[in-house]
C-alpha cells in the first residue's frame, strides 16, 4: 500500500507572485570593458531600430549605471533578444520587470 503525500505547508506562498502569466519580461544590456560605447549605439539602432539620440541614451545608462532595459515583452521574445545581443558581443540576461 502506498502512503499518501502531505503537502508542504510550512511556508505561505502567494501563488499571484508565483505565477503572473501578464507580467512583462525584460532584455537587459550590461556595461563591459570591451565594446566601445559608439558600437553599442550601433547594435541598438540595428537590431532594435532605435533612433540615433534613444540608442545614444540606453548606451549613456548602460555606461554610466552599469546597465540599461533595452526591451520589455513576452519573456520568450526577451530570450531571442538576449540571445542577439549575446551574438553581437554584448552582455545581456532577462528579468521580470518590476510589479
Amino acid at each position: 500500500m502506498t502512503a499518501l503525500a502531505v503537502p508542504d505547508t510550512r511556508e505561505d506562498v502567494d501563488l499571484h507572485d508565483a505565477v503572473d502569466p501578464d507580467r512583462p519580461w525584460q532584455t537587459v544590456v550590461w556595461n563591459d570593458p570591451v565594446n566601445l560605447m559608439s558600437y553599442v549605439v550601433r547594435v541598438l539602432r540595428e537590431y532594435f531600430g532605435y533612433s540615433q539620440e534613444v540608442a545614444t541614451r540606453l548606451m549613456l545608462a548602460v555606461h554610466h549605471e552599469g546597465h540599461a532595459v533595452v526591451a520589455t515583452g513576452p519573456r520568450e521574445q526577451m530570450e531571442l533578444h538576449a540571445q542577439a545581443m549575446h551574438d553581437y558581443g554584448l552582455w545581456a540576461t532577462i528579468r521580470k520587470a518590476p510589479a
